[in-house]
């Protein structure tokens, strides 16, 4: 018995007898308010729980020799799909110039609707006689086609037989293609026609591109332009001088796969040129990441934060109008990983919640109730005197 009165005497919950409780609205009032207050934080809390996490953490990125794929969808309201194309290189000296693999265009209408591919019409179209071999005369029966590369062959025994063939042999040598009218394929194909009749139209470019993951730039540019001692230069049809429009709307630009909660800084971001020629221009740091969920399944891919400027065209203007993306990349990896909150973490955070408002509101109920009681002592002493 002294032992369970001794025990008695630690007891840190002492009980009041009913009799003695005093209740009140005030009190009442912050029961139900602080009961609110605890169910929401306790399902944010059970939310936490059941819902994985992401923990993240920085280390230095030695991954080397990869490549990075650049995922794009971007369209073009004032530009027809022949007029321009897409390059890309980096500082390992590698290019690619009007790159089409995993690449695709969309005309579009002057009110942004897609327009479908014409019908080849057999019957209507010119009459144009055979083609010329490259060693100038026509092209017989029984005799292999062998076009002209009009001067910009790299062999003896090249043949360019179709326009683009011509265009890439220009492009090889770093010439530009002044009237194609006098290019026997061109002419055959109507390359000039076609971007006559596109004058107006817009396009959509999306697909994806592979790069080797070093520094570099892919741009959007006139088909016409080229390449002479690693400087852009321009070799533009008069028509696309006076309307080549790069106002553009970047539907979606990504480095890598997508993962749960990245932010692509680019999306939807819209750029209208005001002026007749101008260079958009994204600078862009491509940071590593690698995302790891719940089951131990790995996302190689990347974030970015980009800085964007326009400059200006106008006569006497040295650079090359046009889109570009000039992008590098960061020494530093950023690694996410989702872990689930553990029981006990769980457990403690409720008992916080609990304790924390149950101790809180018992504070406020105290603060009104004795000074209510004051302000009423008060009240009925000024009355008595």
């Amino acid at each position: 018995m002294q032992i369970l009165n001794k025990l008695k005497q630690l007891d840190a919950y002492p009980k009041v007898n009913e009799d003695f409780y005093s209740r009140t609205l005030s009190g009442g009032l912050i029961t139900v308010i602080s009961s609110v207050f605890m169910a929401l934080l306790f399902i944010t809390e059970l939310r936490l729980f059941f819902y994985p996490q992401t923990t993240n953490q920085l280390v230095v990125d030695t991954a080397r020799g990869e490549t990075l794929t650049i995922n794009l969808d971007i369209t073009f309201p004032s530009l027809a799909c022949s007029a321009f194309s897409l390059d890309a290189l980096d500082i390992s000296g590698e290019q690619h110039h009007d790159i089409r693999h995993n690449i695709f265009k969309k005309r579009l209408d002057p009110s942004g609707k897609e327009i479908a591919a014409p019908k080849a019409d057999f019957i209507n179209r010119p009459k144009i006689g055979k083609p010329l071999q490259r060693h100038g005369g026509s092209l017989e029966e029984n005799e292999k086609y062998c076009g002209s590369c009009y001067g910009a062959e790299m062999s003896d025994d090249q043949c360019c037989n179709s326009c683009e063939d011509v265009r890439e042999a220009y492009r090889q040598k770093g010439w530009a293609i002044g009237d194609p009218e006098i290019i026997d394929q061109c002419k055959r194909e109507g390359f000039l026609q076609k971007i006559k009749e596109e004058d107006g139209e817009g396009c959509n470019v999306y697909g994806h591109l592979e790069v080797n993951k070093v520094a570099g730039n892919f741009h959007f540019v006139s088909v016409n332009s080229f390449q002479q001692v690693n400087m852009l230069l321009l070799g533009f049809l008069e028509f696309q001088m006076e309307s080549f429009n790069v106002s553009h709307k970047i539907n979606k630009l990504s480095f890598g796969d997508h993962f749960p909660g990245v932010v692509n800084p680019l999306d939807r971001v819209v750029n209208i040129q005001k002026s007749a020629h101008g260079m958009y221009q994204y600078f862009i740091k491509v940071v590593p990441t690698l995302y790891t969920d719940i089951r131990g399944h790995k996302i190689a891919t990347n974030q970015f934060s980009v800085t964007e400027h326009f400059i200006k065209g106008g006569s006497g203007s040295r650079y090359v109008p046009g889109l570009f993306f000039i992008y590098d990349l960061s020494p530093i990896k950023v690694k996410f990983v989702e872990e689930r909150v553990s029981f006990l973490h769980f457990l403690t955070n409720v008992c916080a919640i609990v304790g924390g408002i149950f101790t809180v509101s018992g504070i406020i109920d105290s603060f009104i109730y004795h000074g209510h009681r004051a302000i009423k002592k008060k009240v009925e002493l000024g009355k008595l005197s």
